[in-house]
Protein backbone atom coordinates (compact mmCIF):
# COMPACT_ATOMS: atom_id res chain seq x y z
CA UNK A 1 0.00 0.00 0.00
CA UNK A 2 1.20 3.46 -0.94
CA UNK A 3 2.39 5.69 1.57
CA UNK A 4 -0.53 8.27 2.14
CA UNK A 5 -0.03 12.00 1.32
CA UNK A 6 -1.14 14.98 3.03
CA UNK A 7 -1.35 18.49 1.48
CA UNK A 8 1.69 20.48 2.53
CA UNK A 9 0.40 23.93 2.25
CA UNK A 10 -2.22 22.69 4.87
CA UNK A 11 0.48 21.34 7.18
CA UNK A 12 2.17 24.83 7.27
CA UNK A 13 -1.38 26.67 7.87
CA UNK A 14 -2.71 24.50 10.76
CA UNK A 15 -1.66 22.27 12.88
CA UNK A 16 -3.65 19.34 15.17
CA UNK A 17 -2.94 19.25 18.92
CA UNK A 18 -2.92 15.91 20.88
CA UNK A 19 -6.70 15.91 21.74
CA UNK A 20 -7.63 16.36 18.22
CA UNK A 21 -8.12 20.53 17.64
CA UNK A 22 -7.37 21.92 14.94
CA UNK A 23 -5.24 25.22 15.72
CA UNK A 24 -4.21 27.89 12.92
CA UNK A 25 -2.37 31.50 13.74
CA UNK A 26 -4.28 34.32 12.61
CA UNK A 27 -3.29 36.74 9.20
CA UNK A 28 -2.53 40.13 9.20
CA UNK A 29 -0.84 40.84 12.07
CA UNK A 30 2.60 41.73 11.13
CA UNK A 31 2.76 44.91 9.49
CA UNK A 32 1.01 48.32 9.23
CA UNK A 33 0.02 47.96 13.44
CA UNK A 34 -0.86 51.18 13.55
CA UNK A 35 -4.14 51.57 11.85
CA UNK A 36 -5.06 48.50 14.22
CA UNK A 37 -6.20 48.42 17.54
CA UNK A 38 -4.09 47.12 20.37
CA UNK A 39 -7.12 44.66 20.99
CA UNK A 40 -7.25 43.62 17.67
CA UNK A 41 -3.54 43.14 17.78
CA UNK A 42 -3.46 41.14 20.93
CA UNK A 43 -6.24 38.86 20.04
CA UNK A 44 -4.52 37.77 16.80
CA UNK A 45 -1.24 36.83 18.90
CA UNK A 46 -3.41 34.01 20.01
CA UNK A 47 -3.94 30.82 18.00
CA UNK A 48 -7.35 30.19 16.54
CA UNK A 49 -9.44 26.98 16.94
CA UNK A 50 -11.45 25.61 14.30
CA UNK A 51 -14.53 23.79 14.58
CA UNK A 52 -16.90 21.65 12.57
CA UNK A 53 -16.52 20.20 9.14
CA UNK A 54 -14.14 22.24 8.25
CA UNK A 55 -12.01 21.19 10.51
CA UNK A 56 -12.83 17.72 9.83
CA UNK A 57 -11.80 18.87 6.46
CA UNK A 58 -8.57 19.42 7.66
CA UNK A 59 -8.01 16.91 9.79
CA UNK A 60 -8.59 14.42 6.48
CA UNK A 61 -6.07 16.65 3.79
CA UNK A 62 -2.94 15.90 7.45
CA UNK A 63 -4.06 12.38 7.53
CA UNK A 64 -5.53 12.52 10.78
CA UNK A 65 -9.00 11.47 10.39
Amino acid sequence: MPKKKIKKSVSRRFKVTKNGKVMFSHQYKSHLKLNKSKRRLRRQKEPGQLTGKFAKKIKQMLGEA
